[in-house]
């Protein structure tokens, strides 16, 4: 857990993600980011400084092998309330409109869910769990594919929902919190998304990986890179 905090302490003091007596939800989907993200998150909770409020949310897209009840189970046991919002996300994009590329439509459905339930529950912060490869790989592909220099921010408000997303794991390596899920043997749901292994994110995943055997600190010159241009509020604030 020391590695993660190191990762989560130091995102979350560059960009100011957390302030004095902030309600935050935890996007909690079962997977082995958002399990490590609010996992750490409530380790932080412990003597962080600022004192915060954490809760829980999944939204229940409607695969096959969503469990509700591992996640209330997880939750239970560190002591943070749990939501579940049943999104029918899965008949609307694959049953109703059958969109060939579904990954952008699922994740602004899931995204706007997250943000109404969390303001519902009078959260001001989301927190999803976007780690660095996901910073790097969605760098790639808008650059790639769409011919744009830019990536998502470690801290965005959103003015519709007047709620601020924050993603304290984006320093943290994938490979990195899947040595702590498994060092610390920690269940996490399946992957149950048909489009799983077959998107243009794994294509650019297993570039990434090729790149990384070839140029040992291809991550950290792209990251510091990012940083320097100031794309979409890399900038350090401290």
């Amino acid at each position: 857990m020391q590695k993660i905090l190191g990762y989560l302490r130091k995102a979350i003091e560059h960009y100011n993600m957390i302030e004095e007596g902030d309600k935050i939800a935890v996007g909690l989907s079962g997977g082995k980011d958002s399990i490590t993200l609010l996992m750490g998150l409530k380790a932080l909770q412990r003597f962080y400084p600022k004192h915060f409020e954490l809760v829980a949310i999944s939204v229940n897209p409607g695969f096959e092998f969503f469990d509700s009840n591992f996640l209330r189970e997880i939750c239970s046991k560190i002591g943070v309330p749990y939501i579940e919002y049943e999104g029918h996300i899965k008949e609307i994009v694959f049953d109703i409109r059958k969109e060939k590329n579904p990954c952008s439509l699922c994740a602004n459905l899931r995204r706007g869910i997250l943000n109404s339930t969390a303001i519902e529950q009078g959260c001001n912060k989301l927190a999803l769990g976007h780690n660095e490869d996901d910073v790097l790989e969605t760098f790639f592909l808008n650059m790639l594919y769409a011919g744009n220099l830019s990536t998502f921010a470690p801290v965005s408000y959103m003015d519709r929902s007047k709620i601020t997303l924050i993603r304290p794991l984006v320093y943290a390596p994938e490979k990195e919190i899947r040595k702590f899920i498994k060092r610390n043997e920690i269940k996490v749901m399946p992957k149950n998304c048909p489009m799983d292994g077959v998107s243009k994110r794994e294509e650019i995943k297993d570039m990434l990986y090729k790149l990384t055997v070839k140029i040992p600190n291809v991550r950290a010159n792209l990251m510091g890179a990012i940083k320097r241009a100031n794309i979409n509020g890399w900038k350090e604030i401290k």
